[in-house]
């Protein structure tokens, strides 16, 4: 199960990288178009839904290579029990969060599919194809943080010590 798991956020982080390389051949196509003037329409829009999807994407794996922001201030400063509940909460509501945050993503793109919502900008996209990787990224975030959860309540979860939570700070 632990291989399955971390083969979908390495997937959703190689997604997201291959978002972020789309995104530049878009920003460098509307710089050459503006230096040899012709114009792709779309490219902003798309540049656009291709950064969304990179940072949706990379969510997960961030969360499971210990990159997120964490306010190790005041975790510090508890040991034992009093730490494994504040961790506990804290990955709960997490889980919680995120798990809203993937409903809601998931029937924002069902919704935009079902009443063939498209892009006010000129590409005219149907908005359900760039909501999908935002949907995917959420779940996967949420699936992320109930691993967390359950690794936590299972004593499993490995702590980030305070030298190696500066490396992102």
């Amino acid at each position: 199960m632990r291989t399955l798991l971390n083969r979908i956020y390495d997937s959703a982080a190689a997604l997201a990288a291959l978002f972020m390389c789309i995104m530049l051949v878009m920003v460098l196509l509307s710089i050459v178009g503006r230096e040899f003037h012709f114009h792709l329409r779309g490219t902003d829009a798309y540049a656009g839904y291709c950064m969304a999807a990179s940072g949706f994407l990379a969510l997960a794996h961030t969360l499971k290579k210990g990159e997120h922001i964490r306010v190790t201030v005041l975790i510090c400063r508890f040991t034992g029990g009093w730490l494994k509940g504040i961790e506990l909460w804290a990955l709960g509501m997490a889980t919680f969060l995120a798990c809203l945050m993937a409903y809601y993503s998931v029937r924002l793109s069902w919704q935009s599919y079902t009443f063939h919502d498209i892009s006010t900008s000129n590409d005219a996209t149907p908005l359900w194809i760039p909501q999908i990787s935002m949907a995917v990224g959420t779940l996967v975030l949420a699936i992320a943080f109930l691993d967390e959860f359950i690794m936590e309540i299972q004593g499993k979860r490995v702590a980030l010590s305070s030298d190696e939570a500066l490396h992102n700070e």
